[in-house]
This record gives structure tokens, sequence and C-alpha cells, in this order.
């Protein structure tokens, strides 16, 4: 594939290090409310630092803004600032709720939208929704407070605030004309029927770091003036000399990004000048809370518009490094005009360069609606960039419970990560619910970034893997509000995929970083081992396991009299866990024959636990129920009889994912693995007893690593598509609709546990009610199960048919069965034969309104019947997945997988 400039850049900054990536839209949206930020007695992060604070109150370890970006160390800030002359205080950040104020928990209460971006970021566009009438804070608090978990979120398009169209489309757009020239172009569009005032301030600050630290030099923001307008220039230690140029419609406005701490805590204030002070400069009329020498360490921009009704006004600026002096023969065709033709033509160019990236990934032969449902994913999983601080020894020593250097320290969350220094830019599920990394998500995240940019894809996968995250013991972080949670072991599938893109992309894998995500991932491995298979039976616990709430009980709290879980889906993991590894051994052993030992290592643990799921003779212990023909958890008592929880949910479909098929002249390559492999299965004929057997070549001539069987799966796939089950209209529900009629119940020690079907929220607190696995679609797990079926796919070739769905009389393969429910999955953004995106559930507002219904939203979750989107709408992360789906199957057809295999590598290529 001819690469285009795009890719061009890509290969410079990776390869060259040329600084494409130094800037970018690494500001977080929400800073306030998280745990680092959180230095309260009782660890209430949601009430130590509010949205009401954040505008007068310096953060500690990141900032946030509005459309904006900053330097790889967030030392530099550029954001949007706004004001309609109607709201109590600027918009600088966005607006939601905190988990104890919303009926299910946080939420973001505002519109704002990804709609471009590419891997280096030479091009961004972001759209931001703002009314013109005061914002509805008070009311969106006070209703969300009284409505119960049994209704839905009172939502900003509730209020009616939009419904005359009385408000304004503000699009910022960043190009790059280099590494450290980077333009500014802010479109507002008046939407209603007669001129409105709009205040719109770029600003720039710098994180306040030199409070934290003892005579740390306090860098500086002064004005500098050139002919066609002013200038800010940015004198910072750590960072050359810039400039941002605005044309002379433009005041200049200087604070300090310092705490007003006489409004907050009645104490003296460290300036003259605090954060809030353009706000109160502006707002409140108070002409001495900005400096009047024109200087400081935050500073805007502020044009004061009025625009007309249906007209657009533009506002151009430019952040460079070349001095006002110097303009005259920088921008010498321009006369020395930053903002001339030749800014213009930057834009324009890059563009142009964006729409080339994206139709070289793109296949042809999709509609105009895939494809744009496809950018726009893309989009949003670049620009959830964010830098990420965290310096958990520091932390801890601000909170009196360092344990290596404090003779009593106090107990506070994640005092066992002592180690941990994350200082990077990290792929967050979203900037604002989730402005933090977790585990399991970002393993996911790295198959769409893959799609883009594998260099960054891989670092991500390897952060991780570092000293500086992963425990000493071999734990993988979870999430910020607990690092020891336990996400579902799914780094090892997302390193070997990642890897195998790679190789077919380029004919050759990158062996020395699959070599040391290997050694690192046998150290998680292993930790996985000695930790949640504490009876040593190869059947694992492991708490949540990301799925929240789809137990009988909180998996992730000590269970009712001390009883313990065996888990169907942590065994599952597990088993999955074990075949990447096998899969990554392997192929380093055609390089390095001592890694062809650990491939047998890993080839026995995948046979004990698989074969652990469902043991020879009358075991009431076993996962598999053969009656249901289902895999459900088993409770074990202190005293008694093991029972199973016979829920049938996600947790037993889980299985299926533990499936992996290779060539079987791959394996051929290593005879004296199968030396090995062939006595362990003579030793012990009882391990193959109810998995499938991988002895057996399949007419294609593959072998196959499955827990399941023909039979099993063929009982599990009958669940799997019915649709009184699983099979929705747009996916597959992480629990059986059976439930809706008649809900699980459960008795023990006399309380009565009950778990029923909800297609959308939870109607309880479990895991803040924002998050429910007891109905809706999620898209991590349903893109593994797809993976699975496309494994069963290349192993039973066309033979094998089942009815899809079930009861239908209409029978398929298992790519068709694939297709079908990714075409649900996709059918969640597609615009139905109404006009009407299911994603968007009863809003018309982004069904008719032709300025809302060609922006999407990618939700944390979906509607189990009608495919609403549901939790964090902007949780691009995972959900990004469709992006992957569409590329996959609008490329890849059913005679070419069967002819290839599915590897991991499977995307789009041109032919």
């Amino acid at each position: 594939m001819k690469r285009n400039i795009e890719q061009v850049r890509i290969q410079e900054a990776y390869q060259r290090q040329i600084p494409w990536l130094r800037w970018g839209p690494y500001l977080s949206e929400r800073q306030w409310g998280t745990v680092r930020e959180d230095y309260s007695d009782n660890q209430a992060a949601w009430k130590y630092f509010t949205h009401e604070q954040a505008r007068s109150r310096a953060y500690r370890w990141g900032e946030d803004g509005l459309a904006g970006i900053c330097d790889n160390q967030q030392r530099l800030c550029l954001a949007l600032s706004l004001w309609n002359g109607r709201d109590p205080f600027l918009k600088e950040r966005l607006f939601g709720l905190t988990n104890p104020e919303g009926n299910h928990g946080e939420d973001v209460k505002e519109y704002y939208f990804y709609l471009d971006n590419t891997p280096t970021h030479s091009y961004m566009k972001y759209l931001y929704k703002y009314p013109q009438r005061p914002f509805p804070y008070d009311e969106l608090l006070s209703a969300n407070r009284q409505r119960s978990r049994q209704e839905p979120e009172f939502e900003l398009l509730d209020t009616g605030i939009f419904d005359d169209g009385r408000y304004f489309d503000i699009v910022a757009e960043y190009a790059k004309a280099g590494p450290d020239d980077i333009g500014m172009r802010i479109s507002v569009t008046n939407r209603g029927p007669e001129a409105a005032p709009l205040h719109v301030l770029p600003t720039l600050w710098y994180r306040n770091t030199w409070r934290w630290a003892e005579e740390a030099p306090i860098p500086q923001l002064r004005a500098a003036g050139w002919k066609g307008g002013h200038a800010i220039e940015v004198r910072h230690p750590e960072l050359e000399p810039y400039y941002l140029y605005t044309n002379e419609a433009a005041a200049l406005l200087f604070t300090e990004n310092e705490t007003n701490k006489r409004l907050l805590f009645n104490e003296p204030n460290l300036s003259n000048y605090t954060k809030d002070g353009i706000n109160d400069y502006l707002v409140e009329g108070k002409k001495e809370s900005v400096n009047p020498l024109q200087r400081g360490t935050k500073a805007a921009a502020h044009f004061a518009l009025e625009v007309d009704a249906g007209s657009t006004e533009v506002i151009h600026l430019r952040f460079c490094k070349i001095a006002p002096q110097a303009l005259g023969q920088a921008f010498l065709p321009d006369k020395g005009d930053p903002l001339g033709k030749g800014f213009k033509a930057v834009f324009q160019d890059r563009q142009r360069e964006a729409d080339a990236f994206y139709q070289a990934i793109t296949p042809n032969q999709l509609d105009a609606e895939d494809k744009m449902i496809m950018r726009q994913a893309l989009a949003g999983m670049l620009w959830t960039k964010q830098y990420y601080y965290y310096d958990l020894d520091q932390w801890l020593e601000e909170h009196g419970a360092n344990p290596l250097n404090m003779r009593k320290p106090k107990k506070v969350r994640n005092e066992r990560w002592v180690h941990m220094l994350n200082a990077d830019i990290i792929s967050m599920p979203d900037k604002w619910e989730y402005p933090w990394y977790a585990a399991w998500d970002l393993a996911f995240q790295t198959i769409n970034l893959a799609m883009v940019d594998l260099d960054f894809a891989k670092e991500q996968l390897s952060l991780m893997l570092r000293e500086t995250y992963l425990h000493p013991n071999g734990q993988l972080p979870a999430y910020e509000w607990n690092f020891d949670d336990v996400n579902p072991p799914v780094h090892a599938w997302a390193t070997f995929f990642v890897y195998s893109i790679e190789k077919q992309r380029q004919g050759s894998g990158d062996l020395p970083w699959l070599k040391n995500a290997f050694q690192k991932l046998t150290l998680n491995f292993t930790w996985w081992v000695n930790r949640k298979d504490p009876k040593d039976r190869n059947v694992f616990e492991g708490g949540f396991l990301g799925l929240d709430n789809i137990g009988v009980f909180d998996r992730s709290e000590t269970l009712p009299g001390g009883a313990k879980l065996e888990q169907a889906d942590g065994t599952a993991w597990m088993a999955l866990y074990c075949q990447n590894m096998f899969e990554m051994a392997l192929e380093l052993s055609l390089y390095d024959p001592v890694y062809e030992d650990m491939a047998l290592k890993f080839f026995e643990h995948f046979l004990y636990i698989a074969s652990a799921m469902d043991r020879m003779g009358e075991h009431k212990e076993n996962l598999w129920d053969e009656e249901d023909g289902f895999f459900y958890d088993l409770l074990r008592p202190p005293n008694g009889d093991p029972l199973r929880l016979k829920v049938r949910s996600m947790v037993g479909l889980l299985p299926l994912c533990a499936t992996t098929v290779l060539d079987s002249s791959i394996i051929q390559r290593f005879p004296r693995l199968v030396k090995r492999a062939v006595f362990r299965f003579e030793k012990h004929p009882e391990l193959l007893q109810r998995i499938h057997d991988p002895r057996r070549v399949s007419p294609s001539g593959r072998v196959m690593f499955s827990i399941l069987g023909e039979e099993k799966l063929r009982r599990v796939l009958r669940r799997l598509l019915d649709e009184d089950e699983f099979l929705s209209p747009f996916g597959i529900r992480a629990l059986s609709r059976h439930y809706a009629k008649e809900p699980y119940e459960f008795l023990m020690d006399g309380e009565k546990y009950v778990v029923e079907y909800l297609p959308a929220e939870s109607d309880s607190p479990m895991f803040g009610g924002n998050s429910n696995w007891r109905g809706p679609v999620w898209f991590p797990v349903n893109t593994l199960l797809l993976r699975a079926l496309l494994q069963f796919y290349t192993y039973y070739g066309n033979d094998f048919q089942v009815e899809c769905p079930t009861g239908s009389g209409r029978m398929m393969n298992l790519y068709e069965v694939s297709q079908e429910i990714a075409t649900r999955l996709i059918r969640l953004f597609r615009r139905d034969a109404a006009g009407r995106r299911p994603v968007n559930g009863d809003q018309e507002k982004f069904n008719r309104d032709p300025h809302w219904r060609e922006h999407l939203l990618f939700y944390e979750y979906f509607n189990g019947d009608n495919g609403t989107g549901l939790g964090a709408s902007h949780q691009t992360g995972w959900t990004g997945l469709v992006a992957f789906l569409i590329q996959l199957f609008g490329s890849v057809t059913a005679e070419r997988m069967l002819k290839e295999g599915f590897r991991p590598a499977t995307v789009y290529r041109e032919e």
C-alpha cells in the first residue's frame, strides 16, 4: 500500500524522533473528583474537589479543559473558555454529575463530539454545543437527585434548552504546519432565530508545578505585540520559547494559575491574582482581578462577538516558536502575517491529508454511512489520549500513608502500589467519566489504535508491563479507584493480536517487543495461578472481573458466610491466557528454541484448566452443567456441598472465547514439543475426555484448542442465538432475557438474592449504578465472542451449521453467524428506514435535526432491547471496536478466511 503523507509523519515521529506527537489532545476533560486530587480524610473524592471549586482551585496532578491540547508532559495547556453573557461563570470545563448526585451514577451533562483526528494530530476537529440561555446547572442537579433508579437520567436535552435552536455550534480545529507550529481555528455558528452575544477566550496556562516543590521556578506568560494584532509569549524553564498569535480584535487578559484560598478556605492568597481571575473580570466586572502588567501563568485572548442568526464567525490563532521580530522573514509571502493565506492553506492541506489517510484504511465497498461511523469512532479513540501523572510514592507521602518511610501509615486506597510512577500519554476509556486508564479497557483500545497507529498501540501495551506500573508481585494495575481490583487477563491476547498485525503488514513482527512482553506476562500469569487458584484445582476466582453487577453477589466483596466462588469466567479467561501465551511461545521458538519449553508449559496448563471445568465422572463440582448445557459459577460454602449458581449470563458464554486455531504445519515444526505432548496425552487421557481433542486435524489442515467440543458448542450456541435469551437485535446481551419474566432467586443464610434481566441501567447501587451487566450489550465481550466464532469457522468450515436465530429454521455456518451478530452491533449506529439511529433512543434531536443527526456518541454499553446508548456517553474506548468490525467484515470474505485462517491480523489490506 502506498504511504500517504500522514503515514510518513507517523514514521517520522517514531523512527526519526521528529516531534510530531509533542503536542496533542492530551488534556483531560475532568480532573476534579478524581482519586489523584483527593486529599480528604475519608477518601471522599467526589466531595473533596468539586466542579464548583475547579474554577478557583489549582490542581495537583493534572489539568482539564474544553477542546484542549497540551504538550506531552502537560506543562503548557491551550483550550477554549466561553461565556454567553448569562451563565454564572465561564464555561472552562465540562459539567456533569458526580456519583452521589446522579440517580444512576456519574454522568456528563454536555453535548460535544469528536469529529476528526489523525494519529499525529496533524488535523483535529471538535464540536461543542453551547446554549444561549443560562446553563441549567441547578436544574440538572435537582432533577437527577429526585429521580429514582427506575427512572432514566435527566439530560441536558430534557431541559428544553435547545428546543428553538438558541445555541451556538462551536467547532475547534487544529492543524499543524510543523511539529511546533499549530494553527487553531474556532468557528462559531448561531443556530438561533436572532443575533446573540458570545465571548470566546482561547486560554493558555501552565500546570501548577511550582507550589509542590521548594524553590521551583515559576514560568511566565506575557504580552508581546506584533503589527497585525496581539501575541502571548511563553517562557518555561523546560520548554523553548513559544508565541500564541491572535488578530487585533482580541484583548489579552492575564492572571495566575493559583488557588483562590481566600474564597475557598478563608486563608490568605499566595498571589494577588488567582485561577478564577479572568472569570471574575468578565462575569463579575472585577477589573482588579487581572494583572494590568499583562503577565502571569494563565492568559486568555478575549474575543467579544455578536453573531447574527444563522451566520458563522471565525477566529484564527497560531501557536509557534517564531518570535514577533522574525515574522517578516518566516511568513514572507504573507508579508509577515502568521494568520494569512499560508495559515488557511495549512488547514486545507491537513484536511485533505486526513481524508487520504482514512481512505487508505477503509474498505472501498463500504457505503458512506459505514465510512462515517468508522471514522468518527477512530477520531474518538485519538481524541481520548491523555497525559496521566500519578506518583504513588509522593501521593502516599502527602497522605501520611507511605509504607516505606512511616512507622504507622494511614490506611488509604492504593497503599500497596508505592512503586508506581505514571507520567505518560495514555489511551483512556474516556476523558470525562473515566479520566484514568483501566487495564482491560486499554487492551481492547489497542485493537482499534493498531488500525491507525501501530507504534502507539504497542507503547500502550508496554506501559502496563513496565516496572512503574506492573506490581513487583506480577499484578497488573486495574484502575485508579482501586489498583488492587482484578480485571480480566486480556493483555496477552491484545499483545499477540497487535504483533500479528505488524507482522502481516510489514512482513516481520517486532520480536524484541514480543519477547519483552512475553517475559512480563509470564510474571502476571504466575500471579494469577498463585493468587486466584487458592485450592490449586485449576479453577479460578478473580472477583468482579470487569463484569460489575452480573453476579448473584457483589463479586468484588467478601461473599456471605465466608463462601468462596469458583468462576466460569475467571477460569475461561485463564484458559484463553494459556492459549495466547502458547501462541507467543511458538512464535518466539521459531527464532529461539529456548521458548519451546515455555510453549509446552502453557499448552499443558491449558489442558489442566480446560479439563477442570468439566471433570470426568459424576461430579457436582463442575462448572459445566450437563442438564442445562451451560457453564455456571460454583459457590463453595465453608461447610456443606458446593452449589451451582445457575444464572445464564456472559459468565457462562466466555468459555467459548477460549478457542484458538492454528495450522497443523506450525505445530509440526516442533517435533520435540509434539512428542512430549503425546506423552502427556498417553499419561493422562482424562485431560482430553471432556474438551475438544487437539489431536484432531480438520480437513483444512488445522488444529484447535478449545474448552468446547462439538456437542457442547452446539448446546451453548443454541442459547447464544436464541432471541428470547442472548441474541438481541443489537448484538449479544450480557444476561439471558429469560430472567425478565422469571428472575433468578437464590436463598442463603436467610437472605434472598435476585438476578433480574435489566436491559438498560441498573436498579441497584452496586458499582454506582452507572454500569449494568444484567441485560445490556457490551462491545468488548461481543468482539471476543465473534473472534471465537470465526476461529471455530476456520476449523469446522461450511459443513458445521446451526439455526440462527434459534428456532427460525434458518441454517448458517459460523462465518454467517458472526456476520449476523456483527451486523446487529453495527446497526446500533446506522440510520434505519425511519431515519433513526438506535443508539440515540428517543432523543429526536439526534435523529431528526440536521445539525445533530450526523454526530455520533459511542456509549459504554447499550440497551439490550432497543439499542439506546447507556453509561458513559463518550466511552469510545472499547465501543470504538465498531470501527474494527466495519473494517473486518467490509473486507474479509468467508472464502478468504477459510483459506487463510483467522489469524489475529485478519484486517483490511489492498490486494
